[in-house]
């Protein structure tokens, strides 16, 4: 697994490319699914179309999720159900340059039947989550991760 792609297709809708006049709207195909995407609606993009910022939090929420997903297996942690808000807040970094400069995970996780695990236990497994995240390594900005237990 040393290569995954998508593709993305944009075309001109308008008579010429002009600055701050041309279409955000593009489509990003992977494997067998379309999607219809744009920039965010701040930038011109259309609120009901994903946006690379969407695109950002969603990856590192979902390989948030996986990773803990395979640690609380391998914990024996009998996970019901796991869900997140995911929030991906624009800023500039320390170069001054607009960025995603934090990324904010709201995992909630339900257990089956009685089982349940101290704040202390599942602080840590989020963190060891966090840490062996792959998408998290590929940052080099904050991802926050608040715990709803």
């Amino acid at each position: 697994m040393n290569e995954l792609s998508i593709n993305i297709e944009w075309n001109l809708q308008e008579e010429s490319l002009k600055p701050e006049n041309f279409s955000k709207n593009h489509k990003i195909y992977i494997n067998d699914n379309i999607f219809n995407a744009g920039s965010a609606p701040e930038y011109g993009g259309k609120e009901n179309e994903i946006n690379p910022e969407q695109s950002l939090a969603a990856s590192i929420s979902s390989c948030h999720m996986m990773t803990f997903l395979a640690l609380a297996a391998k914990m024996r942690w009998p996970v019901k159900s796991y869900k997140d808000k995911a929030l991906a807040f624009l800023g500039k970094n320390s170069k001054g340059k607009m960025c995603v400069n934090k990324i904010e995970l709201n995992p909630k996780i339900v257990f089956e039947g009685d089982f349940s695990v101290s704040s202390e236990e599942m602080d840590k497994m989020q963190d060891r989550s966090h840490r062996y995240c792959f998408v998290a390594n590929s940052l080099s900005d904050e991802v926050e991760i608040i715990i709803n237990v």
